[in-house]
């Protein structure tokens, strides 16, 4: 007998049931209790529908069996005969079970499951002797496998949808050990416990199902009481381990040890897994198990446990901590936590040494010399690390702790600054915390002085101007340097390099060449990644996408081998803000949902992604979903965001509003936005604001502060490296003069954006400045009795109205006003396209709609209104796909220059047309809609 492969037997059963007299088969299916032997058979039950075969159950040890009047009456025609739980067959079962098998008939299919482990003849499902087989029979075996942790992620999604994380699916696939019923049953316990995101502490805490308990505890019970400490140090172990680690775990001496593992691998109580190793056959059985155990044996397990572990090669500590702890050796536990947090950091796995350290510190029997050793492991893995917010409560309450010595007081404060300004995003307490840490570290400790100093360097502390943190480089630099300290030197090197690149400071560059990226202190190689990934950020906001990219690559690279978790995942919310700038829009909107799921805790790290997300919204016209994202209630408040997060969000919150026609509401976030720019003072930090509050604030009512805000964004660009910025100026000075009407001045300015930021490249900036030049240009030329309205200034008076071509094209101006229309209208169709490559919905309708209001009906088709019938109008598609995003009548009439009443009826009459009654849904069918190819056609051609 062999393995066959699920596809193949599957078709050989097929072919049998088939009929014209082909060879009967059988397969053999074995799989552990769980695996999911009886769903099979319920599938494979299906295999007779559309045949002539017949289907016959049979399960063994239920009193339902098939009678031998039933299997005489069909053995002439095909037969899919499925017999579940052989390892249950009685005598008589398996007699008949030899007598069916070994006189088969042709059209005869038999499957055959069991679990191999509670067989009475191991390796013999059938029984000894085994059938006598046929040689027409054809024999197969098929064997259930654990589900792979792919199966497990499926499962998952099916049960609790987006809610459960990567983590939480490997918790899962390792507890369950892949072990089908064991899935379902703990997936069923956090359906109905979680209501958020499901992590792997909740998968912890979910427990042992009532199946996989039942079944390991009953196995156990089943042996004999001399026996069941065999199994007992299984679980305390919680892990497969050899023969003579187990049986001296267990107590129970060489010889009956032997015979109680033999005895417990017969019952199935204890398995096999790989070339002499045993354990529990699920790992989170083990957890039953143990709990079942008298207190007084399982504290004497653990210790004997501990003894075992400490002659191991190199010695487990983490998992000898463990065992220490459990048989109330307190010394041997702290010992061990120490040995192990230190090597964990020092290979740089944070995470391991947070998550031990965490526990540990928060234990009150842990005494305050050794707090005073483990607490400063624990700070320095979570600043580098991914940060708890049980770090932050357990280091919180250390420093406050007088008996510590002041040094290493200091030296904790200063990690808990970082975690607090770096990942919790408590920016006023970080910062008071690292002026103190700063004070006093500075007689005992420079060198950590001079790290809390240059901390303090960075310039995206939200309430400090640029003049605070050039005075902290003069006194970073001043007291590394007499420090003597490589990594301290380091670390205001890659601060200073922050803080250069950030303003736009054209030496910035030079800078970065200068990182010790090949030194051979670690430390000083982790601040280097942490300057390269900072860097490439800030360069990114100054209009460098190109050098952006290149130093994250570098940074990111540097950072994985330095162990860094937090630089990491700092440079992937700054990627996914650079596929937003490059136009990388394909899934981009999924990654940045993952990316703030996988971070929700941590909301400096999340803050990138919610800024991309929301600004992806806005351009889709998912305009609710765009205020959730940017301000809603899981955001970060602007006055506490980072500032270039906070300008770029609330230059979108205004453009948001604006849309809306909310002019108040626009201009009073331009006024708070702006009031913080100005007193951070780094002005090229405001290039995703600038033109926002300028039209703000010029359509308002009040051009004097809109020309104020040109003017110092200005003055604070001179003599900076940031093609960003200046592109924005230009876009700042053709907002004010659209605003007031020169609608001639306003184009070249806006040409001159669009220029500047396809050379960038910035595509959708680009997009946005070339329609705003096409629209300027076409009302400037559409004389006195043009209709339609640029589409923030609302619907237009008539719905659909097209005017002519308003200036003679015999008159002496026609022909170079003729060519500044087509000009225009090329820029429209150019943007048109750039915002439909892009996914950039709501544009694309606003600019295709505008395009169509400035063409020539001679241009577009014949007179009259064509028939679409069943089909949508390219308006009604037009309309559909607004509607689907969210926008209401109103918003989608001031989009596409047209009446909240005609509005109302296209969205009716594609609702008809789809065959839905729900807007939501449009955005889910419109894709699937047939519509006529009619780029041309004119507004009113429905």
């Amino acid at each position: 007998m062999g393995t066959a492969h699920e596809s193949f037997w599957r078709l050989r059963l097929r072919r049998t049931l088939a009929g014209n007299g082909a060879a009967p088969v059988l397969v053999l299916v074995e799989g552990p209790a769980g695996t999911g032997k009886s769903r099979l058979a319920d599938e494979l039950a299906t295999l007779t529908e559309g045949t002539e075969a017949t289907c016959l159950r049979w399960t063994c040890g239920d009193c339902g069996t098939v009678p031998e009047t039933a299997e005489q009456q069909v053995r002439d025609r095909p037969v899919l005969l499925i017999v579940d739980d052989v390892h249950r067959a009685d005598d008589d079962e398996l007699r008949r079970l030899h007598r069916l098998l070994e006189q088969p008939w042709p059209g005869l299919a038999a499957v055959v499951a069991y679990r191999p482990e509670e067989l009475a003849v191991p390796g013999l499902p059938l029984g000894a002797p085994p059938p006598r087989y046929p040689p027409g029979l054809t024999v197969l075996r098929h064997r259930i496998r654990p589900w792979t942790q792919a199966e497990v992620r499926q499962a998952a999604a099916a049960a609790l949808g987006e809610r459960c994380t990567a983590e939480a699916v490997a918790r899962l696939h390792e507890r369950s050990g892949g072990v089908a019923q064991v899935v379902v049953d703990l997936l069923a316990v956090l359906r109905d416990s979680t209501r958020q995101r499901c992590t792997a502490a909740d998968v912890d805490a979910a427990g042992v199902p009532v199946r996989l308990a039942e079944l390991s505890l009953g196995r156990t019970a089943a042996l004999p009481p001399e026996h069941r400490p065999i199994v007992w140090a299984a679980a305390a172990l919680g892990e497969p381990v050899g023969r003579d680690e187990l049986v001296a775990v267990s107590g129970l001496g060489r010889a009956l040890g032997r015979e109680a593992l033999l005895t417990a691998l017969a019952g199935a109580a204890l398995t096999e897994s790989g070339e002499g190793r045993y354990g529990l056959p699920v790992p989170l059985a083990a957890v039953a198990v143990h709990g079942s155990v008298p207190g007084p044996v399982r504290q004497e397990l653990h210790g004997r446990a501990a003894d075992v572990l400490a002659h191991r090669q190199p010695v487990p500590w983490a998992a000898l901590a463990g065992h220490h702890r459990a048989g109330g050796r307190i010394r041997g536990w702290l010992r061990a936590v120490e040995q192990a947090a230190r090597e964990a950091a020092e290979s740089e796995r944070h995470q391991e040494a947070i998550g031990l350290l965490e526990q540990t510190l928060a234990d009150p029997a842990v005494p305050p010399q050794t707090r005073a050793r483990l607490a400063p492991i624990l700070a320095r893995s979570a600043v580098v690390g991914l940060r708890s917010d049980q770090t932050v409560q357990v280091l919180t309450q250390i420093v406050e702790d007088a008996a510590l010595p002041a040094a290493v007081r200091g030296e904790l404060r200063l990690d808990l600054g970082l975690l607090l300004c770096n990942q919790v995003g408590m920016s006023d307490k970080g910062w008071h915390e690292l002026e103190r840490a700063a004070a006093e570290l500075r007689e005992a400790r420079p060198d950590l002085s001079a790290r809390a100093m240059s901390a303090l360097v960075m310039p995206h502390w939200p309430g400090s101007s640029l003049e605070v943190h050039q005075g902290w480089l003069e006194d970073a630099a001043r007291t590394a340097e007499d420090s003597g300290d490589e990594a301290a030197r380091s670390a205001v090197a890659a601060n200073r390099v922050g803080l250069a690149m950030s303003c736009g400071d054209p030496q910035a560059w030079d800078l970065v060449t200068e990182l010790p990226t090949d030194s051979p202190d670690p430390r000083s190689r982790l601040h280097a990644a942490r300057g390269l990934c900072n860097a490439a950020d800030a360069a990114l906001w100054l209009g460098h996408p190109g050098r952006a990219q290149d130093l994250l690559t570098e940074g990111f690279e540097l950072a994985g081998k330095s162990g860094a978790p937090y630089t990491e995942h700092t440079a992937l919310g700054t990627r996914l803000r650079l596929e937003w700038v490059t136009g990388r829009w394909a899934g981009l909107a999924d990654r940045c949902e993952s990316f703030v799921a996988s971070t929700a805790a941590m909301p400096v790290i999340s803050a990138d992604a919610r800024l991309v997300r929301g600004l992806l919204a806005l351009a889709q016209g998912e305009w609710d979903a765009a205020l959730s994202w940017l301000s809603g209630v899981n955001a970060a408040p602007r006055d506490e965001a980072a500032p270039p997060l906070a300008a770029a969000t609330s230059g979108a919150l205004i453009r948001l509003a604006l849309a809306r026609q909310e002019l108040p509401a626009a201009a009073q976030e331009a006024r708070e936005a702006w009031a913080r720019a100005r007193r951070k003072g780094i002005w090229v930090w405001a290039a995703d604001l600038a033109p926002w509050a300028v039209e703000a604030l010029a359509r308002s009512g009040d051009p004097e502060a809109a020309r104020e805000v040109i003017a110092e964004y200005t003055a604070g660009l001179e003599g900076r490296d940031a093609p960003g910025a200046e592109a924005a100026g230009s876009w700042s000075l053709a907002a004010l003069a659209e605003a007031e009407g020169r609608l001639a001045d306003a184009v070249p300015f806006y040409r001159a954006a669009a220029a500047a930021y396809a050379s960038v490249p910035s595509p959708y900036a680009q997009a946005l400045t070339t329609e705003a030049a096409g629209r300027c240009a076409l009302a400037a030329g559409a004389g006195p009795t043009r209709t339609a309205a640029r589409a923030a200034d609302g619907p237009a008076a008539a719905d659909d109205a097209v005017d002519a071509w308003p200036v003679s094209e015999t008159d002496a101006r026609g022909a170079a006003q003729k060519a500044r229309h087509e000009q225009a209208v090329a820029d429209l169709t150019s943007c048109t396209r750039q915002f439909t490559d892009l996914g950039a919905v709501w544009d694309a309708a606003r600019a295709r709609a505008l395009l169509r209001s400035y063409q020539p009906a001679k241009e577009t088709r014949p007179p009259g209104r064509p028939s679409y019938g069943d089909r949508l109008s390219p308006r009604e598609r037009e309309v559909a796909e607004l509607a689907g995003t969210g926008l209401t009548n109103r918003e989608i009439a001031t989009t596409l220059h047209l009446s909240p009443r005609t509005v109302e009826q296209h969205v009716a009459r594609a609702m008809r047309k789809l065959g839905t009654a729900s807007r939501q849904h449009l955005a889910r069918i419109i894709d699937t809609a047939v519509v006529p190819e009619t780029p041309n056609a004119p507004v009113n051609s429905d």
